[in-house]
């Protein structure tokens, strides 16, 4: 599993917003395209340089395509790359504020101390 993976898709998604609506509207293709094009780059890397994790496991494949940061969140992810990539992507679905926030909440408050590690 590559903690690392995971987080830098989070990441990277959510600080552009046509990647945020692309992931929106066809989550898998979104996926598949990234861990093609993107995932063998360095994060914030100028130039040819290429890191040697270039592919997720299938279990992140599927969590991201599902949308499913419950699942995200159970391999690891941050929850601050998740709470906010997903606010990105659902808030808007919501007429009350914060509503998205507290669904969140309660679909993670399963979990108790000590959370899954999220160390990269």
């Amino acid at each position: 599993m590559s903690k690392y993976l995971m987080n830098k898709f989070l990441y990277t998604v959510d600080r552009d917003p046509d990647l945020v609506e692309r992931y929106r509207e066809d989550p898998r293709g979104t996926v598949t395209w990234w861990e093609a094009e993107h995932a063998g780059t360095l994060l914030n890397a100028i130039g040819a340089e290429a890191t040697t994790h270039p592919e997720f496991t299938h279990e992140e494949r599927e969590a991201l395509a599902a949308h499913d940061y419950v699942k995200l969140f159970e391999l690891g992810a941050h929850p601050f790359l998740t709470l906010t990539l997903f606010i990105a992507l659902f808030e808007r679905d919501y007429e009350e504020p914060m509503a998205f926030q507290r669904e969140y909440a309660a679909r993670l408050a399963h979990f108790s101390l000590p959370y899954p590690d999220i160390a990269t």
